[in-house]
């Protein structure tokens, strides 16, 4: 499953009219997104109108391929296009940025798990090394051996 992460921004003087219509989309359009295969999708927005949204899918560009052959995407698209600044002549769905993930929990836990069941380790070392720490010894500063530099 893909999990993707957006921002768009809505416009200052729009922010109340957006999150009304978001209280109450389409039922319509809500089967449209289920029937797509966009799954645990929610919006967030902040005072000043930065909207991020996060969507789990197996696969973005065919969720959007999907969600642009239902004829109720275009009609949402198009009023809800006028909510946003910088579409530059893109629909909301498709003109958002991007955002990378850096991290996510269950992945990385999976990972120390698979490491653990591979890695037979001594259970004294182990309690006392973080996954980095190891790795990051020698660029490990203590209050002893920190220095500040003066100009």
């Amino acid at each position: 499953m893909q999990r993707v992460c957006f921002q768009l921004q809505v416009k200052p003087e729009r922010l109340e009219e957006y999150a009304e219509r978001h209280r109450a989309v389409w039922p319509e359009m809500l089967q449209a997104l289920k029937r797509s295969g966009w799954h645990n999708y929610s919006l967030f927005l902040r005072e000043d109108g930065l909207l991020i949204g996060y969507v789990e899918v197996e696969s973005l560009t065919a969720a959007q391929a999907a969600m642009d052959a239902e004829d109720i995407n275009a009609a949402w698209q198009e009023q809800m296009g006028e909510f946003f600044i910088d579409l530059d002549g893109a629909r909301p769905d498709t003109g958002f940025l991007e955002l990378q993930e850096v991290f996510h929990l269950e992945d990385q836990l999976a990972a120390v798990e698979q490491s653990t069941a591979q890695t037979p380790q001594n259970p004294q070392t182990q309690k006392h090394q973080t996954p980095l720490s190891h790795q990051n010894s020698s660029h490990h500063q203590t209050p002893q051996n920190h220095q500040t530099r003066q100009n």
